[in-house]
This record gives C-alpha cells, structure tokens and sequence, in this order.
C-alpha cells in the first residue's frame, strides 16, 4: 500500500493543480483555503471574469517593465488569494479561522485581504520578499508555515 500524503501536503498538491488554470504570463499561482481538513474555495491568478486574458501586448507590468513585488496595483490580474476570498464571498462561506494553501507565499495586499478575511493559517512552498507582508502577519499572529 502506498503511503499517503499528509494534509498539508495534500493540500498543497492541490493549490499546485489549481495554479494550472492560471492565465498569468509572469507566473503561475494556486490557493486552496481549507477549514476543517475541507476544501472551502480555490483560485488562482488571472484577469477577473468576462475579461480577456493577458497577452504579451496587453501585460502591463511587461509595458510598463515594472519589477516583481512592486507597484501590484499595475495589473490587469488578480492574485490566486483574491480570487480565492471573493469565490467565499460570492457563495456565502466564511473563511474565518480557516488556513490558505498558496503555492508562493502572499504579497502584502493579499496578506491585508488574508488577515481581514479571519484566515489564522498561510502555508506555501515558494518565499516571496515582501517585507510589509511579513511585518503585518507577524503583527496579527498568523502562523505561516513553507513546505518543502
């Protein structure tokens, strides 16, 4: 018999398929948010429902040759977290005391969304330097966590 995986770790497998829908050029982000060992919602990262997918003419961080983890805002994309919290919002579910699965750890305005949000838990495999996100969520007591 096979050994199975633990829950992070199946979670975390998940949030990788996931970022396989993900319409970003630059790179390919998945989260899973989990209460209860369940899966409450997903998303990844990509221009927001009914508008057209980023191409290389139409990225604007690419346009305007703006670095990664600044100006966010420069984005026609949402980010997997984003998208994650308002499927909750959309269908009603709470979230709150619930962990996020993210295959690259949140920036800081998802960190803001995360916390608000109530999710106690980030759990991630790829670190991502953004020294406002880490100061806010040692701030609020959220317990992160990156899987190897």
């Amino acid at each position: 018999m096979n050994e199975r995986p633990s829950w992070d770790s199946y979670f975390m497998k998940i949030a990788e398929d996931v970022a396989t829908r993900s319409t970003c050029l630059r790179r390919q982000v998945g989260a899973v948010i989990v209460k209860d060992k369940r899966i409450l919602t997903t998303g990844y990262n990509g221009a927001p429902s009914g508008i057209s997918h980023c191409t290389e003419e139409t990225c604007l961080r690419t346009k305007f040759n703006v670095p990664s983890g600044q100006r966010h805002e420069l984005c026609r994309g949402l980010h997997a977290e984003q998208n994650a919290i308002i499927q909750a919002a959309y269908y009603g579910v709470s979230v709150k005391g619930g962990k996020i699965y993210v295959t690259h750890q949140p920036c800081s305005i998802c960190t803001k969304m995360l916390i608000n949000s109530g999710i106690e838990v980030f759990i991630y495999r790829h670190p991502y330097s953004d020294p406002l996100a880490d100061e806010m969520a040692n701030e609020a007591n959220i317990k992160r966590i990156i899987l190897e």
